[in-house]
């Protein structure tokens, strides 16, 4: 298995080894046949968390990003305690607290949640319990707080403890003075979900971007909550609108510290990839025949190695045009 950088699946920031063996062993699963055929995707994503030890990335200007709790979370370090931008998941509360001791022996002060997937809200769980001022859009605390159902991975989520909830809520946006730097929240609209925030550190030139940019894969569109391939698009414009080629750029999945140049490659596929599929609907053409076509072939070889795999990703945008 090849991918845009190489590193293993572990390294990845879904978690999802356990499913790469299936696919392996059975040809790529979808996360429906992943549900099927195994406890569920969740689940998986779960169990491989539990184990996963925890990389250290350290950037510039005190923040750093942690890579193998779900998706890829950013600390800053200094004397208003651990900022961190998301929770990655609960089961890895060991390795996260080990990393973070690693950085500094400060308690985690207050938590950004970039949007409300368990993957990254999931370790407000004990965060919030342990003291931490936890800061989302509107939506994500909506979300968090009731039976949420995403019908692609066919999972019903529970909402989270009142504990574990956002205290502090934003509309469109909202900045933050904290260790000394400047973080400014700016929410997307309708894009991976259409809870999505950016979170910049101005002075430090970084921004995290979380799961509106998978770095070298094909990302998931949670249309369950409001995502839309277009909206993606427009969130990869205002992004690379927002950054230059010194920026540091973290995405939510895979190669956690990235570059306008890859920002931008990420954008061209999406739109190579809508426009082919639309093309095919337009034609009158079904779903499974729009797969058939194989509209994502010419990205393949470089996005479409994990488990949002070409032909589970050209239904998603199906769905979308």
């Amino acid at each position: 298995m090849s991918f845009a950088h190489q590193n293993s699946l572990t390294r990845r920031g879904f978690c999802m080894c356990c499913i790469g063996a299936a696919a392996s062993a059975s040809g790529w699963l979808s996360p429906r046949q992943a549900y099927a055929e195994a406890r569920g995707i969740v689940s998986l994503i779960k169990d491989s968390a539990a184990g996963s030890p925890i990389t250290v990335h350290r950037l510039r200007n005190n923040i750093s990003v942690l890579e193998g709790s779900g998706g890829n979370v950013a600390v800053l370090t200094g004397p208003d305690g651990n900022v961190l931008v998301d929770a990655g998941i609960t089961v890895s509360r060991s390795q996260m607290t080990k990393a973070l001791q690693g950085l500094t022996a400060d308690p985690v002060t207050h938590l950004i949640n970039t949007h409300w997937h368990f993957d990254h809200a999931d370790g407000n769980s004990w965060l919030g319990p342990a003291g931490a001022k936890i800061i989302a859009q509107d939506n994500t605390r909506k979300y968090l707080s009731q039976v949420q159902r995403v019908e692609e991975w066919d999972y019903n989520f529970l909402p989270l403890a009142a504990d574990g909830l956002p205290t502090e809520v934003f509309s469109d946006s909202h900045d933050l003075k904290l260790n000394g730097a400047s973080i400014a929240l700016k929410y997307y609209g309708p894009a991976h979900t259409d809870s999505d925030i950016s979170v910049t550190f101005g002075e430090a030139d970084i921004i995290h971007v979380a799961d509106t940019f998978w770095n070298g894969i094909y990302p998931f569109i949670d249309y369950s909550t409001g995502g839309s391939i277009d909206g993606m698009i427009a969130a990869s414009d205002a992004n690379l609108a927002a950054t230059t080629d010194k920026t540091i750029i973290i995405p939510g999945h895979g190669q956690p510290v990235s570059n306008r140049a890859e920002l931008q490659a990420f954008r061209d596929m999406l739109v190579g990839i809508r426009d082919n599929v639309a093309k095919l609907k337009a034609e009158g053409r079904t779903r499974d025949e729009a797969v058939a076509a194989k509209p994502t072939a010419a990205f393949d070889p470089i996005w479409g190695n994990f488990v949002i795999d070409p032909a589970f990703f050209t239904r998603l945008v199906y769905e979308g045009v």
